[in-house]
């Protein structure tokens, strides 16, 4: 095995070699002289071979080489929130073509665009997830401007189109036909345990047979467990859950979904979920279909070294201390844990008749009251 590349050293690696990003391979143009290293000094233009940046060993990767040269540009100042302009313009056009969605190309440095380049730092650079800053200097947009490649770290996935989840970077990607056809920053369960009142539509788990949603008290682990998944089901609009409250969600593990959050912070946020920006959670369904593979690496073992039992979710359970003066909870308990195979007919749910939704979309939460607090799943 070729030895891994102490990342402190400039230079890139032969694309064949097993070298180091968690939960993918890059492959990039190494016209630059250098990649990830602190002491790189990226050039204004250039051309070169194709090479390869990972964590784990990949499959080996040939690409065919670059020999045209790399004409680039250079930014005049750092770009971040606030920032408007052509350079902005051409940051969004780049990061649009890596699979990154940084909005409309408006040449207006939004929240989509930082959380685009959120994800760039974490996935690329690998950049600690803490200390991603959401701006773009000029070193970066060197690196940006090379003949990068994004793939797959399972491209023998059992399906066409398959979903990678890398928890240590918080960073999702949606591959169709090995290609990201969507990059995106996310926000994953805490591994915390939690107790509060929770609101659950009618036809969820917890509420299956229910015609009104049902709010309970319940206390929960946030864990999102790694391993290898399927869609199952799926829901269009805002959808109450045991874990809280999603937009358009698609469930692949229980009650653990992808879907779209008005909070999708740096850091590990939800319960158990996976987080996306709102404005990629209107649209994320049309990219992925019922059946689908989702491979989440947790950066301790690989997918499929978990087992049918280690990949289960902590079930939520009946809070004791709970009490309301405005609900009246049912005799009912939590729904057991279904093994594997038992459900076989994925739920085509539609959100529930009886709640319109909102002209914004984004005000999916429900506003707090003094024993109501309103969560993301």
């Amino acid at each position: 095995m070729t030895p891994r590349p102490d990342r402190r050293a400039p230079g890139l690696v032969p694309a064949v070699a097993a070298v180091a990003l968690i939960g993918t391979v890059v492959a990039a143009g190494v016209a630059s002289g250098a990649f990830l290293g602190d002491d790189a000094s990226p050039s204004a233009s250039g051309g070169g071979s194709t090479s390869v940046v990972g964590t784990v060993p990949p499959p080996a990767i040939t690409a065919p080489p670059t020999t045209a040269p790399i004409v680039k540009t250079n930014l005049s100042e750092t770009l971040g929130d606030g920032s408007f302009g052509d350079e902005v313009a051409s940051v969004q056009t780049r990061l649009k073509e890596l699979g990154f969605d940084p909005g409309p190309i408006d040449g207006q440095f939004g929240t989509l665009t930082r959380a685009s380049v959120w994800a760039f730092e974490k996935l690329v650079m690998q950049t600690p997830r803490n200390e991603a800053t959401g701006r773009v200097t000029n070193e970066m947009w060197q690196l940006m401007q090379e003949p990068l490649v994004v793939l797959p770290r399972r491209p023998e996935a059992s399906s066409p189109n398959h979903t990678e989840i890398y928890l240590p970077e918080q960073v999702i990607i949606f591959f169709r036909d090995d290609k990201p056809a969507l990059i995106s920053h996310m926000a994953s369960g805490t591994g915390e345990e939690w107790c509060e009142e929770v609101t659950i539509s009618p036809g969820e788990r917890g509420n299956e047979n229910g015609t009104e949603p049902l709010k309970r008290g319940e206390c929960g682990n946030s864990k999102t467990p790694g391993g290898v998944f399927a869609y199952d089901r799926q829901r269009v609009g805002p959808w109450e859950s045991a874990l809280g409250t999603m937009w358009n969600p698609m469930y692949f593990n229980y009650g653990i979904a992808v879907h779209g959050a008005t909070t999708v912070p740096l850091e590990p946020a939800s319960h158990g979920c996976i987080r996306l920006p709102m404005t990629l959670g209107e649209y994320f369904q049309s990219l992925v279909s019922i059946g689908d593979q989702v491979f989440v690496f947790d950066g301790v073992k690989e997918p499929e070294e978990y087992s049918e039992r280690d990949k289960m979710p902590i079930f939520n359970w009946i809070d004791p201390d709970y009490s309301t003066t405005t609900t009246t909870l049912p005799p009912a308990s939590l729904p057991r844990a279904i093994p594997p195979g038992e459900e076989t007919t994925p739920q085509q749910a539609e959100p529930p008749a009886e709640r319109e939704q909102e002209d914004e979309p984004e005000q999916v939460d429900a506003p707090p009251t003094e024993t109501t607090t309103a969560t993301t799943g």
